[in-house]
């Protein structure tokens, strides 16, 4: 396999580490919340936050990387056309989930806090977690239009 292909592979694999935990984390907080029981959402928001930490950060780092390299091995200019509207888009997906990782961080803290005081959530958990659901919406969108731009590679 030459470079470009092995690339290729990393950089289709990054793309779908984006978007799978995106939407898993995005599902199991959402679950977590809907039951409205500290301990869950607790322990759902701690493995979310370990999911970020290892898998989507890791691909965060490594999909601009791989995507200057590949863009220049194939002899695209990296700021015009698809690639320069995918890395738009990646800085609204990035200024999204920033905010969100945080925002997960504060909302297991919340919950643990409640478990161990054994107290109802907060109204703070609320209000964060209306922010973490919108915030979602943009970034998951950014995301899915990078990997369409990816694979449709559209004239501009």
């Amino acid at each position: 396999m030459d470079l470009y292909t092995l690339l290729k592979i990393a950089h289709v694999v990054g793309a779908t580490v984006l978007l799978g935990t995106g939407a898993g984390i995005a599902f199991f907080m959402l679950m977590a919340h809907r039951a409205r029981d500290p301990a869950l959402i607790a322990h759902t928001a701690r493995i979310v936050v370990l999911a970020d930490t290892v898998f989507t950060a890791s691909a965060v780092i490594m999909q601009p990387i791989t995507g200057a390299a590949l863009a220049h091995l194939a002899g695209y200019p990296l700021f015009s056309g698809w690639i320069g509207l995918s890395l738009v888009l990646y800085v609204v997906t990035g200024l999204c989930w920033l905010p969100v990782v945080w925002i997960q961080i504060r909302l297991r803290d919340l919950a643990l806090q409640a478990v161990a005081t054994r107290a109802p959530l907060p109204e703070r958990y609320f209000r964060l977690f209306r922010w973490w659901f919108v915030l979602g919406f943009p970034a998951f969108a950014a995301v899915l239009s990078i990997v369409c731009l990816m694979v449709l590679k559209p004239a501009f």
